[in-house]
């Protein structure tokens, strides 16, 4: 399995501190050990997985999906806006 990164998460995950892009990818591979530990999101967002955690007192969501065998990381960040902002990135 293969994990890529689309520019937005890339853009997001650069301002991370190193503490912070630990955490992360401590997630990331929780995610690819397990593929259903997010919630498969309806409607629009249809095959669009998002898995919330948190880092220090922030709750993050990360949304992924499958294409193929291969694992794609969307979009990161915090819960206002998200679903609006990954719904424009999406379409």
């Amino acid at each position: 399995m293969k994990i890529f990164q689309s520019r937005s998460f890339e853009r997001k995950v650069k301002k991370f501190t190193t503490q912070e892009k630990n955490i992360l990818d401590d997630e990331v591979k929780n995610i690819a050990e397990n593929p259903t530990i997010g919630v498969e999101k309806k409607g629009d967002l249809r095959g669009v997985f998002v898995h919330k955690f948190k880092i220090k007192a922030i709750q993050y969501l990360l949304a992924y999906r499958f294409v193929g065998d291969d694992l794609e990381l969307i979009m990161i960040g915090p819960h206002e806006n998200y679903y609006r902002d990954l719904k424009s990135y999406i379409k």
